[in-house]
Order: structure tokens, then sequence, then C-alpha cells
């Protein structure tokens, strides 16, 4: 996998061995299930070879250093925001895509490389079915494509109307979307943005993963995917990061 850029950010505290794998089990359990993570759930499910306690005074090591958050006293505990970003760039292992689903991508698109529109929207169109969030592409000329907004009304995250409504919103406008994407750096071409990231208070409950396109050609966007912040990102970062090297190496045609 190419590297990855999110939101420099200091990191409160150097984690421990056992404190990264507590935190990396609690970030893709809470990406499966969208539920808070409770000591109980990861000594059950997972072999981490600590008592129920450790467990515990672990998670509150994790909670006061801003790695997770406790919504009630009761409950388990959700990553932050900040713990999404350390895993992307510290923890996850990237789950790249088969050769048989690249071909598949290709066919899709290939024939059409010499049309932009018909190529952008054939791409998204594809990249939401297969990443079941919201995809998303723009390009230096204000043009906006999109599909899978449905998808989003799967994710409890957008049962939320008025945040519903408000993203939905930032679709039929350029400017809102373009001031999001350039809050990521220019370094690398692929870029996670997570929660406060996004630059707008009411996304915080939400992230994008985009990749640049156009090195080689006169067009010149972006391709990405939007969603909750528990999107899968190991999944996920490397279906953009293909996507957007094809639009990349199609680009000469434009």
């Amino acid at each position: 996998m190419t590297p990855v850029s999110t939101r420099d950010r200091l990191v409160p505290m150097s984690l421990t061995q056992r404190q990264t794998s507590i935190l990396k089990h609690i970030v893709e359990e809470y990406i499966d299930t969208a539920k808070p993570v409770g000591s109980e759930t990861l000594d059950n499910k997972y072999n981490l070879g600590v008592s129920p306690a450790t467990l515990r005074n672990e998670m509150s090591a994790l909670t006061e250093s801003g790695f997770l958050k406790q919504v009630h006293t009761s409950a388990g505990r959700t990553p932050t925001p900040l713990a999404l970003r350390y895993y992307v760039t510290n923890i996850m292992e990237p789950k790249n895509l088969s050769v048989t689903d690249e071909v598949k991508i290709k066919e899709k698109v290939w024939d059409h490389r010499g049309q932009f529109e018909r190529t952008m929207r054939d791409a998204t169109a594809d990249l939401a079915q297969r990443s079941k969030s919201l995809a998303i592409a723009s390009d230096d000329q204000g043009d906006i494509f999109y599909a899978g907004a449905a998808n989003l009304l799967d994710m409890e995250e957008f049962f939320d109307v008025e945040l519903m409504q408000k993203v939905l919103m930032l679709l039929d406008h350029f400017e809102y979307l373009n001031q999001i994407f350039d809050r990521a750096g220019s370094d690398v071409s692929t870029h996670v943005l997570v929660g406060d990231d996004l630059g707008i208070d009411y996304l915080n409950p939400c992230a994008v993963i985009f990749h640049r396109f156009g090195s080689v050609g006169k067009r010149h966007g972006v391709i990405g995917v939007f969603g909750p912040y528990r999107l899968n990102y190991q999944r996920l970062i490397p279906t953009v990061q293909y996507f957007g090297n094809m639009i990349d190496e199609m680009s000469c045609n434009w």
C-alpha cells in the first residue's frame, strides 16, 4: 500500500505494546458493531493474555490519554478520532484488493477512458457499491460526481435526519467539498480525514478517505468515500487507492 496521510496531531503519549493491541481490537470491534466495547467483550472474544482488571486499567489509561471515550458510566468505550488516526498510521494492516477484483473494476470503466464524465460516473458507482458508503469525486472545474447516498441510511450515525440533510447539501456545493479536501496536505496522494479534521462541526461523527488524481493529465481532482468515522479503513484505503491510481493512469486521455 502506498503512503497514507492523516492530519498531523500530537500524540499525547507513547503506547505500550499491550495498549496498542487493546486499542487495535477496540477500534476493529467498534468498526464492525458500532457499539461501545467493554472489557468483558475483549476478554471473552480475544486472547489478549491479561486479566479483566488489567484490561480495565489499560482502557482507563487510554481514555485519560484521549484515545477512548466513555459515553455512559456503565457502558463500554468507543475510539476517538485520535484513536482512528493512530490506528490508520501505526496499527492497521491493509487488506488489498484481489487481482480478480482489480480486473473487474477496470473492466467497468476502462472502455470509456477517453470520456471523463462517463469514467467518473462509472467509477463512483462501482466504488459506492464496493464500499457500501457514499462515493464522491470532484475535479478542478467544479464538477461533482457521487453515488451511494442511500448507503448512508443503513448506518446508524445517519439515522439523525438533520445530519443526513446537511451531508446531502454538501453534495450540491463544490466549494464546501473543496474546502474539506484542501485541509489535507499535498505530500502524498491518499488522505484520511477523521472527525474534526473535516473542519465542520456537524461532520465530527464522519470521515473521508480520498485520493488525488491528475498527475499526468489536464484534469485534476479527487475520488473517495465518505461515511461514519468507523469506516473499514483496512479495506477501503487500498480500494480508494486503486480507483485513484487507475483514474490517474487514464487522465492522460483528458
